[in-house]
């Protein structure tokens, strides 16, 4: 890596430029590669890997604004350069934050590589001549296999991977639970994969860091899925050590069903009451019925009101069966570990009666309907279809997309703008259903679930 100290007497935030080189998935490349990677980052792709190398480069930042960093360092720029060796990347005026005595922070620096390399892949083998392969849901389940391959995560092994969902805004008890659960999971060998920013998707990786190291496990897997609408809001944190950028909320919800063996849910906000619809609608259609699934909600003794309310909720919009498929433990992380081991133990046994692979779960049917990427416009908010006497699977479908447009009002910069522009989302739907989903909301913004910065300002309006 070359490095030169840039001076900015004038700035407030000191920056840094630098010339690195990539090493694995990109330093191994083709001339012809080269040259197109480098035109994809160029062109009408370079903003979005200027945002998402930024959100990289400030991993570790306390705001989950995705416009901060931006304001922050507004003459950053990242350049992808061809050479006869491969690629080159150049960073100019970059936070000096990612830097130690001059030197890039490795971890950083592998996780830059990891933008550019899915962002790069996007471009080239997901384009708009590709688009008719997305246009089934056997081509975006190829499209999510394709991703992760060449990401490097489907590696062939045991199945020992839990999928940890929660908030990034969580209180300091539950955050030292879900470091309590994930050093209870690394003593029993699991790896871990979450959403990859601060909180609940922190604090199971940090935990499980000890424990790998007490049980001389050398070969671990600390997973991070992101998407380019929220990374700049949840920053990947510094355990991280495998991240991958999917295209769109839909893709990386897909991408956890497929790779996880098991998932726990730690308290969060709306964005983990969207994950949950998402997979228990999944869970409740027909061709995923006697699918082994272990779901696990968890906290501490405070987040035992959390965990009622999220469960009268699905009670009531989704019935008894949807909440057959989980179990709620509260302040036990043996347990937890305990029962997501055994659990992990039964997905093994089905696989191999399967014949399914363990790194990549084809056996589980993901319907066109939960794969469609959704755009929260204020049109699209109001017509969904929030009522009574749908089935379970397609009410949730509704519900998850629900909450996804408040996530995008409150983290993600179009969403942002288009409450900035037309004012709140509105959601309709049945009297009672209305009642307990601003119930719902409520309790979120009263326990500052919403939003780490900042004083919340609710993006969505509930009406009967």
């Amino acid at each position: 890596m070359e490095m030169k100290i840039t001076e900015t007497p004038a700035r407030t935030l000191p920056v840094q430029d630098a010339r690195i080189y990539p090493r694995g998935g990109l330093d191994v490349l083709s001339r012809a590669e080269v040259a197109r990677l480098r035109d994809a980052s160029g062109g009408g792709m370079h903003e979005l890997l200027r945002r998402c190398a930024l959100a990289v480069l400030t991993s570790g930042s306390a705001s989950d604004d995705p416009r901060a960093a931006r304001d922050l360092y507004p003459d950053f720029d990242i350049q992808v350069a061809q050479q006869d060796r491969g690629v080159r990347i150049d960073l100019v005026n970059a936070p000096a934050m990612a830097f130690v005595d001059g030197e890039i922070i490795r971890g950083v620096a592998e996780l830059l590589f990891a933008v550019v390399r899915d962002l790069a892949y996007m471009a080239i083998e997901m384009g708009p001549q590709y688009a008719a392969e997305l246009e089934s849901s056997e081509g975006i389940t190829n499209a999510v296999f394709g991703l992760l391959r060449n990401a490097r995560i489907l590696n062939p092994g045991d199945p020992n991977l839990v999928v940890c969902w929660g908030g990034h805004s969580i209180g300091r008890d539950e955050y030292l639970y879900t470091k309590q659960v994930g050093y209870e999971l690394g003593l029993r060998g699991l790896d871990i994969c979450t959403g990859c920013g601060p909180g609940a998707m922190k604090g199971p990786m940090k935990g499980a860091t000890i424990a790998h190291a007490k049980q001389r496990k050398h070969v671990t897997r600390y997973i991070g899925l992101t998407e380019p609408g929220i990374i700049a809001a949840e920053s990947p944190n510094p355990i991280v050590n495998h991240l991958v950028i999917m295209p769109d909320i839909e893709k990386r919800l897909e991408a956890f069903v497929r790779i996880g063996h098991g998932i726990i849910v730690f308290a969060g906000g709306v964005g983990t009451a969207e994950e949950i619809l998402y997979l228990l609608g999944i869970l409740l259609r027909e061709e995923n019925k006697d699918l082994p699934f272990p779901l696990i909600l968890t906290g501490p003794t405070v987040a035992a009101p959390y965990f009622e309310q999220i469960d009268r909720f699905i009670r009531l919009t989704l019935g008894e069966a949807a909440a057959a498929r989980y179990e709620i433990i509260i302040g036990d992380p043996v347990a937890v570990a305990r029962r997501m081991s055994a659990g992990i133990k039964r997905v093994r046994e089905h696989r191999l009666e399967q014949k399914d692979s363990f790194f990549f779960n084809w056996s589980i049917e993901i319907p066109w309907e939960y794969q469609q990427p959704f755009m929260p416009t204020h049109e699209a908010m109001a017509a969904l279809d929030l009522h009574h006497g749908r089935p379970p699977h397609a009410l949730a479908a509704d519900l998850r997309r629900a909450f996804s447009g408040i996530v995008a009002g409150n983290v993600k910069e179009d969403g942002m703008r288009r409450i900035e522009q037309f004012g709140p989302f509105e959601i309709h739907g049945d009297a009672d259903m209305m009642q307990a989903l601003d119930e719902l909301l409520r309790g979120f913004v009263e326990q500052r679930r919403m939003k780490i910065s900042g004083e919340y300002q609710p993006c969505y309006k509930v009406l009967a």
